[in-house]
């Protein structure tokens, strides 16, 4: 069935039914937009509060990242924002391919709702003139007939007047003949127009009508096409992003299942760990015999002149003693002497491997610029070799002053392991034994002889006696509680000569023959930490390794 046939009647009709299509479809154009601006102020919050939330310092130089929470937070984070990403992509699809295309459809469909309806008018307009154009001639035919037959009756009353003449007899016959004879025309036109008429009505109603009627309905019904279609985009572009999305769910998921308790516990041990002694046990101080008493370094409140201290001066015995005080700031020092001795061993050894790095790249640099120098003086035309003086020299100063810098480095990392090494003889603090085991009596010697070197040198350290800084140190230090350090990476490695079973806090299980990665070497205590393949690390006896430093 189409509109033609069925609704030749209903012009008003399909003339408000094509304008409420087209009413719906802007409203449909203005609600995508309205949600286009959704996604993007949703997509800007979710950036902001991602932002909000990010770390400012980069992760190299913050120590937070280095726990496992932080980093699965951080990804989840950047998780977030790709979800935001997406949302945004959602808006821009949609603004595109909905909102432009179908505005511009709707003003395409207007302008030719318009040229139908004009159409329909201006046919219907022209049967109406027919119509008019019949009316009068009917209207004409109609007084034309009149006229004739008051002309027929009038010469017919003459004629038989016997007072009239016969002119005005004979005049009247022929104003009667007149009159039946415009009569006559007047019908053959009234007769020809009412057949152009109905011509022009069957041609309105069965053929031209019905065509602009079904031009109308071909309109409409591409219309609701489009507008489906339309409606279509709104799942289509979400499906769209719904696999990114998705990997930005499972992306959050990954981040919630790498968060790592233990691991994060180690790496707080590693940023913090002091290289402390725990304090001793308070010595007795016998104050009913004054003469003789003997002032103990581990006295509390006593000052070293035998004068008592009053409670409340000085805070060096809380210091030292109390893990818990208030820490105050302190000055930053270039040999990080402000930090606890293990701290200022591992922050000491970093620099001084950097140093090493830069060393080695300006002495390359040096090299190269030799080589670049000895190709100009060859062949003059590829350049002067006086202009590379100023560079060579330049490069000359920077390795002096970075031999210095090892040099002075070198110095302090042997005085803070010094230092590393009397607290840890004096606490005990790793929980090893006094002393290690000594090798099988059944097993060879080993065969190394960098390993005899060593056991010969830590003889000859462990004969030295503990060094004073190291007793006087403090045993806690207050410090900045902003300092980081990073994992020490391996100095050397070593081979297991004999098996050795761990069982002390601190040390760690090897078996014979197996290789393990040199944390630490031997400081004079007969002990070294090794780090195995599989994971772990601990101390384990110098005697039972065959070491070999990189």
């Amino acid at each position: 069935m189409d509109w033609g046939t069925e609704l030749w009647d209903q012009f008003e009709v399909l003339e408000r039914h094509t304008q409420w299509g087209l009413d719906l479809l802007d409203r449909y154009v203005k609600f995508v937009k309205e949600r286009t601006e959704v996604e993007q102020a949703y997509a800007k919050q979710l950036r902001n509060l991602v932002k909000k939330y990010l770390p400012k310092r980069p992760a190299k130089d913050d120590p937070e990242s280095k726990f496992s929470q932080q980093r699965s937070f951080v990804q989840i984070l950047q998780e977030v924002n790709d979800f935001a990403g997406q949302r945004e992509l959602v808006a821009e699809n949609l603004g595109v391919r909905v909102c432009l295309e179908l505005a511009k459809y709707s003003q395409e469909m207007k302008q030719e709702r318009k040229t139908h309806f004009q159409e329909g008018r201006r046919a219907q307009q022209q049967l109406e003139n027919g119509f008019k154009q019949l009316e009068n001639s009917k209207r004409k035919f109609e007084r034309d007939c009149r006229e004739a037959e008051k002309a027929a009756q009038t010469a017919e009353r003459l004629d038989q007047d016997i007072n009239a003449t016969k002119a005005d007899v004979e005049k009247a016959k022929q104003q009667a003949h007149l009159r039946s004879h415009m009569a006559e025309e007047s019908k053959n036109e009234y007769a020809a127009q009412l057949q152009r008429f109905n011509r022009d009505q069957a041609h309105f109603y069965f053929s031209q009508m019905p065509q602009i009627l079904d031009k109308l309905q071909d309109m409409d019904e591409r219309r609701a096409t489009h507008l489906g279609a339309g409606y279509g985009l709104l799942s289509e572009t979400e499906l769209q992003v719904v696999p990114i999305i998705a990997k930005c769910l499972e992306g959050m998921k990954v981040a919630a299942e790498a968060v790592d308790a233990k691991n994060d516990s180690q790496v707080l041990i590693e940023l913090h760990k002091s290289g402390f002694a725990r304090p001793g046990d308070v010595e007795f101080e016998d104050f009913s015999q004054p003469m003789n008493r003997v002032p103990s370094d581990s006295s509390l409140g006593t000052p070293s002149d035998g004068r008592p201290e009053l409670r409340g001066q000085g805070r060096s015995g809380r210091a030292k003693r109390w893990p818990f005080g208030k820490k105050n700031k302190t000055v930053v020092t270039e040999d990080f002497s402000h930090l606890p001795p293990e701290q200022q061993r591992k922050r000491l050894q970093q620099q001084l491997e950097e140093r090493n790095r830069e060393l080695q790249k300006e002495v390359d640099q040096r090299e190269a610029l030799k080589k670049m120098k000895d190709v100009y003086e060859k062949t003059p035309q590829m350049g002067d070799p006086a202009s590379l003086e100023p560079q060579i020299t330049e490069t000359l100063n920077n390795i002096e002053r970075l031999k210095s810098d090892v040099q002075k480095y070198e110095a302090w990392l042997a005085e803070a392991e010094s230092r590393v090494l009397s607290n840890r003889g004096r606490g005990d603090s790793l929980g090893r034994h006094t002393r290690p085991p000594d090798p099988p009596a059944s097993a060879p010697p080993p065969d190394s002889g960098s390993n005899n070197n060593g056991s010969q040198d830590n003889k000859e350290s462990s004969e030295e006696p503990p060094s004073e800084e190291g007793h006087d140190a403090p045993i806690y230090t207050e410090f900045d509680e902003d300092f980081e350090e990073e994992p020490t990476s391996p100095i050397g490695h070593c081979v297991a000569i004999y098996h050795f079973e761990g069982c002390s806090e601190g040390t760690i299980s090897m078996a014979e023959g197996e290789n393990l990665s040199l944390m630490e070497e031997d400081k004079g205590d007969g002990w070294t930490r090794v780090r195995r393949k599989q994971g772990g690390e601990g101390y384990v006896p110098t005697s039972y390794l065959r070491v070999t430093l990189n």
